[in-house]
């Protein structure tokens, strides 16, 4: 699968607060849809949540909503992910805004995106991805 994604750190680690974050875009001029994966570290209050914008500026100055693609979190969902997949956005970049509300909100560890179904193969990790690996049919021993 390695070959087939790419895999990018689109938001880094946030104390908990209330803001809502935006997290950089992504590039979708090679790629088919992007899988967003939040990980949530403790929530105190509020209820957070992912949802998709697109646009045709790298920089999202045009971004607009997604309709259809909040992913709610629950009040007990410390540490947990959500997971929001946009297929064949219709626009270039796509990124995400996480919504926190509450008292004092929630805690974000990170933002990971996911590009899959490429139009070039194989595809080039981000320079967020430190190392990858790919083992077809390894043999046991010392990894």
């Amino acid at each position: 699968m390695l070959h087939d994604v790419k895999i990018t750190r689109i938001q880094n680690a946030a104390a908990a607060g209330t803001s809502t974050l935006t997290s950089a875009a992504v590039d979708m001029a090679s790629f088919e849809g992007v899988m967003f994966v939040l990980f949530f570290g403790t929530i105190t209050d509020g209820t957070p949540g992912v949802k998709a914008r697109q646009g045709q500026q790298s920089n999202m100055s045009d971004g607009a909503e997604l309709a259809g693609t909040l992913v709610p979190a629950a009040l007990t969902d410390d540490n947990k992910v959500l997971v929001l997949d946009v297929e064949r956005p219709l626009e270039r970049y796509v990124d995400v805004q996480i919504v926190r509300g509450g008292g004092t909100g929630a805690v974000v560890d990170a933002v990971l995106a996911i590009q899959y179904r490429p139009r070039i193969r194989p595809t080039v990790q981000d320079a967020t991805v430190a190392a990858a690996e790919f083992s077809p049919s390894p043999v046991e021993g010392t990894a």
